[in-house]
C-alpha cells in the first residue's frame, strides 16, 4: 500500500492532482480542504494517502494531514458512503467541524454538503458517533469539550443569518461560559459586526 507521497506537484485539476515522484506521476484525488492548501505547480508537496483497489482500477486519495485521512477512512466504512461522498464531506467540513457535528449530533451541518441528504446525514451521525472519537482522539475530545446545546443553537442561528461556519464558530468561541442562547446570539452578532 502507498501511505505517503512526497514529490513535485505537476498538475492541479480539482479534485485531481498529479505528483511527480522521481519521474513517476501519481494521480490523486484530494478534498478541497487539501486542494486549497497546495503549493504552486513545480513546488514540493507531501501528502498522506489512502489507496483503494477495486475491480475497475487502483485509486489514490491524498490528504494534507493524518487526521483528514483517518476521518476519510471512517467515512468510507459507513454503508452507502463511497470515496466521492467522503471527499465531499471533507471538502464541506474541516475534520474538527465534522467531529463537532458528530459530537453534537447536528445533522443540519451535514445536510448542507452537496450529495448528503437527511437519511445519509442521520446514518453518518449514528455510525460515526462511537467510531470517530476512537480514530481522532485529540480532535474528537476538543469537539466534545465545547459546551453543548446552547452553543450549537447559537451557531445554528448565526448560520441561518447568513454567516459561514468559520465566522459562526469563531464568534461562539469568544462567548463566556454559561451564556444563554438569546444573549449569546446578541453578543456574537456584536462581535461579528466589529470584525
Amino acid at each position: 500500500m502507498i501511505g505517503r507521497i512526497t514529490g513535485r506537484l505537476a498538475e492541479k485539476n480539482p479534485p485531481q492532482i498529479l505528483v511527480d515522484v522521481n519521474g513517476v506521476g501519481y494521480e490523486l484525488e484530494v478534498p478541497m480542504s487539501t486542494f486549497y492548501g497546495l503549493p504552486a505547480n513545480g513546488q514540493s508537496v507531501s501528502l498522506a494517502t489512502h489507496m483503494a483497489v477495486r475491480e475497475d482500477g487502483h485509486f489514490l486519495y491524498g490528504f494534507a494531514s493524518e487526521d483528514e485521512r483517518a476521518a476519510f477512512r471512517q467515512l468510507i466504512k459507513v454503508a452507502g458512503i463511497g470515496a466521492r461522498t467522503a471527499l465531499a464531506v471533507l471538502s464541506g467540513l474541516s475534520v474538527t467541524d465534522l467531529a463537532q457535528a458528530i459530537a453534537l449530533q447536528e445533522s443540519g451541518r451535514l445536510i448542507k454538503i452537496p450529495g448528503i441528504g437527511k437519511k445519509t446525514a442521520e446514518r453518518l451521525l449514528l455510525e460515526l458517533r462511537d467510531k470517530l472519537p476512537k480514530a481522532l482522539p485529540g480532535i474528537a475530545a476538543q469537539a466534545a469539550a465545547m459546551p453543548g446545546d446552547d452553543r450549537a443553537d447559537i451557531v445554528n442561528a448565526l448560520l441561518a443569518l447568513g454567516y459561514n461556519e468559520k465566522e459562526a464558530l469563531g464568534a461562539v468561541k469568544l462567548l463566556p461560559d454559561g451564556v444563554g442562547v438569546s444573549d449569546g446570539i446578541r453578543q456574537a452578532l456584536k462581535g461579528l459586526s466589529k470584525a
